[in-house]
């Protein structure tokens, strides 16, 4: 579902400048906090200041496409005031171009968008070519946790996953009913879609 856009957007994005990262330089000033824990595509927010809330100790960063998503999470981190947390408002496919190896520790990947035509495969999150990115980021024992509802895009991930030699572990297609479901923390979609009945699906993918 695309989003409302966001009355005086601009405005408000500026506001909360204080808590976006945009480039290599401007994370640079954070190196001492390095390496951090990464949620692509936070959405609204809401599982990533969740996390920084929960382990102060460690540094988060969340990446979101969509600025009228990312307005609410910046608005929500700003009135909590929550310190060890920063957002970046970019395509995956660049970050890259601002982590270098081993400075992420682990990603999240929470509820992406399914993208079901098979044309448009290549535009999910978990296709090879992104995990392939991905892996610049991360350390030889890095991983990256993936949750979501849609079965269809779970299989694929599994199958992705493996043709760029990860390693999967904790695989459940029922995350609420599972033994891992101890410290998870919902998503706002997640918690929606839980309650409407839809299991949820979730791996933890190592580098290695």
């Amino acid at each position: 579902m695309r989003m409302r856009k966001k009355k005086n957007g601009e405005a408000r994005f500026a506001a909360c400048s204080e808590y976006v990262i945009s480039s290599r330089e401007e994370l640079e000033r954070y190196s001492d906090r390095l390496p951090c824990e990464l949620e692509i595509g936070c959405g609204k927010g809401g599982f990533i200041c969740q996390m920084a809330a929960l382990h102060p100790e460690t540094f988060f960063i969340a990446v979101e496409l969509s600025t009228d998503a990312l307005i609410t999470a910046l608005e929500y981190a700003k009135e909590q005031e929550i310190p060890n947390l920063r957002f970046m408002n970019l395509n995956a496919n660049l970050l890259p171009e601002i982590f270098h190896k081993g400075e992420v520790s682990q990603s999240y990947l929470n509820f992406s968008d399914p993208w079901p035509k098979a044309r448009h495969a290549k535009r999910r999150l978990t296709y090879r070519s992104f995990l392939e990115k991905y892996r610049e980021m991360l350390p030889e024992d890095g991983k990256i946790i993936f949750k979501t509802d849609n079965r269809l895009l779970f299989d694929f991930s599994l199958e992705e996953f493996d043709a760029v030699g990860m390693r999967k572990t904790d695989i459940t297609y029922d995350l609420h009913n599972s033994e891992y479901n101890e410290g998870n923390v919902m998503t706002e979609y997640e918690k929606n879609f839980s309650e409407k009945g839809f299991p949820i699906h979730r791996v933890v993918a190592w580098m290695k």
